[in-house]
């Protein structure tokens, strides 16, 4: 009888497997999964039944009674692990132990991600090697647990070239956020950089960026250093609409216009055109403002209105300059904390600067923020003819000077009205063809345009502070360091290694 009665039983879970499989391998025939199972099933009970008495003399040896329990703990703590593996899954709980709670959302992040109406791709180019690798990675992982429409993917540029080149990628810690038509892409994994995104990418509006022409300004269709078509490329990629105005000719600036930049006129500004930038700035518009010094521009009397007054000169920096360049060439490393600068941990290039001053009294009514400064070892030069450059106490200005501002109201817009926004920067060039491919310069211009042209809910999104401030020298602290590092303490370490050697010679 158990020769006749042991393929049953070795039949029924063989079925029971072929249930399994066939489930698996064409979910779409129910029927047959349904057969299998319920034959399974049928000649697992007529197995169970027949046997039921040496199973009954089995189970009350003391042997099989100690199997059995180690058995059923090792099924019981399976089963256990199963279950808590399956919540965790689609219930994830993630606490934040950070100092500043850099990995918890701001409400205003949980509100976007709540509203969004369609699902998101997510593309990161990054290394697992690159400073900005476990940052995205991290952060996206809180953007994912709070929403289901966001899917990331990390690919490698190096492993993955033909993808990288599909992008038009040319470096890394890149982040494009693809959602239909839309594309935008960030430079940073910042909370700023990522909701700002997410907020752009999930309409089917663009934003639109407008450029003043009609004084020499810097061309969007000029091809040369000086010219600003890779930095129209740069903002198309992160969605913006572009566009021109000749103000000479507008009544006004175009209703549907989000950020008008000036970008280093070399004409007088007509008194009218000032008026209709102001104008526009008074009801809500954004302003990028970008003078070079020596320049006809006369925009002297417009930024007055907002407490800003040009700088005569040119700023020399003996510290934070271009390493074998001229003293002119600013590497500007010292920035304020800003949404704008935040987490902007690369220097920015700023070729032929002037400086910039706030007049408290005339721009009281603003909120004004110095974004980035030189270092206490510059000045503003005000004779460059013989190129002989030497501070002179009498005719130049002393350093820190402010080379970069950003302003906003003291007082709140009224309900439903946008908020505005002016920044004004002494310098055109460093977003020229020339530059802007300098990363530095890339992400300020970029974080400056995504600032002004932000919505007003993500205004207040302001950055936190970072509980670990990176040491960035510059170069007298760098050759302070390589000269203690290289020579001073190996130095150290070979005279003490010398004194107890001869010490215990002497023993």
């Amino acid at each position: 009888m158990t020769r006749r009665l042991l393929p049953i039983g070795a039949i029924g879970t063989g079925l029971a497997i072929a249930g399994v499989l066939a489930y698996t391998l064409v979910p779409d025939k129910l029927w047959l999964v349904t057969v299998l199972e319920g034959l399974a099933l049928v000649s697992l009970i007529w197995a169970f039944t027949i046997h039921f008495d040496r199973l009954k003399t089995f189970s009350s040896q003391r042997s099989t009674r100690m199997g059995a329990n180690s058995a059923l703990m090792v099924a019981l703590f399976l089963g256990i692990l199963a279950i808590v593996n399956f919540l965790a899954a689609r219930h994830s709980i993630r606490w934040d132990f950070s100092e500043n709670q850099n990995y918890t959302l701001a409400p205003e992040t949980y509100r976007v991600l709540r509203n969004l109406t369609r699902d998101i791709s997510i593309t990161v180019f990054t290394r697992e090697k690159d400073p900005g690798y476990q940052a995205y990675k991290e952060r996206f992982d809180s953007y994912r647990q709070a929403s289901s429409k966001l899917t990331v993917q990390f690919i490698d540029p190096e492993r993955q070239p033909k993808v990288a080149q599909n992008y038009g990628i040319t470096r890394t810690d890149i982040a494009i956020f693809e959602s239909g038509p839309q594309s935008v892409r960030i430079t940073s994994p910042a909370e700023v950089e990522i909701t700002g995104a997410l907020v752009r990418v999930s309409k089917d509006t663009k934003k639109r960026v407008v450029f003043l022409e009609g004084h020499g300004e810097r061309s969007l269709d000029d091809t040369d250093r000086g010219g600003l078509t890779l930095t129209k490329e740069v903002l198309q990629k992160q969605g913006y609409d572009i566009g021109t105005v000749t103000l000479l000719q507008e009544p006004a600036v175009p209703e549907n216009t989000d950020v008008l930049i000036i970008a280093g006129p070399r004409r007088a500004v007509t008194k009218e055109e000032k008026e209709r930038i102001q104008a526009y700035v008074a009801k809500g518009g954004h302003l990028l403002v970008m003078v070079d010094p020596d320049t006809q521009s006369n925009m002297d009397d417009l930024l007055k209105v907002w407490g800003i007054e040009l700088g005569q000169g040119v700023l020399v920096d003996l510290q934070d300059r271009l390493a074998q360049g001229d003293l002119t060439a600013l590497l500007v490393r010292t920035f304020t904390d800003h949404e704008i600068t935040h987490e902007l941990t690369a220097a920015v290039l700023f070729p032929l600067a002037r400086h910039l001053t706030f007049q408290e009294e005339q721009g009281k009514e603003w909120d004004y923020v110095p974004l980035a400064r030189t270092s206490p070892r510059s000045w503003a030069e005000t004779d460059m003819k013989g190129r002989v450059v030497s501070y002179t106490e009498k005719e130049d200005v002393q350093g820190p000077l402010a080379l970069a501002v950003a302003l906003t109201p003291k007082q709140a817009p009224e309900e439903g009205k946008p908020r505005p926004a002016v920044v004004v920067v002494g310098n055109s060039a460093f977003a020229s063809n020339g530059f802007i491919n300098f990363v530095g310069n890339s992400d300020f211009f970029q974080r400056t345009v995504g600032w002004l042209s932000e919505e007003r809910d993500l205004i207040s999104l302001t950055p936190k502070d970072p509980a670990v401030r990176p040491f960035t020298p510059n170069p007298l602290q760098e050759r302070i360091l390589l000269y203690v590092q290289v020579i001073l303490l190996p130095a150290m370490t070979v005279l003490c290694g010398l004194l107890v050697w001869r010490k215990r010679r002497r023993l």
